[in-house]
């Protein structure tokens, strides 16, 4: 791995090269009460590209990101979904996992069946989804807990269920809401292992919601930094460093210095003396 730090950080011309698989255009919420969550938001993702929304609290990231899943309305501009399949009322088709804050498991039910729940939905039997859900298990290291119910898990285990839920539809774009927010730092760096395990190799895109700076700069290979409300674009970013990546990218001077200039972004958008 080059351990040189960057002479500085732009959008990379082999991230802006990437087909589009969800576009952005000119997007705005505002709430009834008068509160204008979004402003004017532009922006382009390609397909494969590992995509981090990092700003401070309020800015608007989950909103963005509960947007571009179609669980809410837009007050101004469109989000396209270039070369998706169309529904039969003319909408695209959003070929989505969601991965929330909270993993949100059916506590009465257990790890097999809270993974199965989508596939059950697409009224696809137990004995037909079984192979797949074992095989969504088995990425997340859980093929032995099939059987274990949430309240036998730890936090970071109930997390990795609900990735495996989101992956089970095999889906090109998995939207993550600051999964691993709530986990403590050795579980976190754990799963930021993980997720990128299973991310290298596969034709799908991640966008990852986070407030760390060092999180974002670990996983992305491009980084949007949001400002505070209205929340809106302030920077675009590209991570460089080579995949894969392991804990020893955490201590080479590029890291750091990665580390250094996506904070000097976000201070400079939140005005404050801590990027976090």
């Amino acid at each position: 791995m080059d351990q040189r730090p960057p002479d500085h950080i732009t959008a990379a011309p082999s991230l802006a090269a990437k087909p589009p698989i969800v576009t952005l255009d000119g997007v705005s919420k505002a709430y009834a009460n008068g509160t204008v969550a979004l402003r004017d938001v532009n922006l382009s993702i390609g397909r494969a590209q590992f995509v981090s929304l990092l700003g401070p609290s309020g800015c608007g990231k989950s909103t963005l990101l509960r947007l571009i899943a179609g669980l809410g309305d837009l007050t101004g501009g469109r989000i396209d979904w270039p070369g998706s399949a169309k529904a039969s009322d003319g909408t695209p088709k959003r070929d989505l996992g969601f991965v929330f804050q909270e993993p949100t498991l059916m506590p009465w039910a257990n790890v097999f069946d809270n993974v199965y729940l989508p596939l059950k939905l697409g009224r696809l039997s137990r004995k037909q989804a079984r192979p797949r859900i074992m095989d969504a298990l088995a990425m997340v290291g859980l093929e032995k807990f099939e059987r274990s119910y949430p309240r036998e898990l730890s936090g970071g285990m109930k997390m990795r269920v609900s990735i495996a839920r989101a992956l089970i539809t095999r889906p090109s774009v998995l939207l993550m809401d600051e999964p691993f927010a709530a986990l403590d730092e050795i579980t976190r760096f754990r799963l930021n292992d993980d997720l990128l395990r299973l991310w290298a190799g596969r034709d799908w895109t991640v966008i990852f919601v986070t407030h760390s700076v060092y999180e974002s700069v670990y996983l992305s290979n491009r980084i949007v930094v949001m400002g505070a409300r209205p929340g809106r674009i302030t920077a675009d970013l590209a991570i460089d460093a080579p995949y894969p990546r392991s804990e020893a990218f955490r201590m080479i001077p590029a890291y750091n210095e990665y580390c250094r200039m996506v904070s000097a972004e976000l201070h400079a958008t939140m005005g404050e003396a801590s990027p976090e």
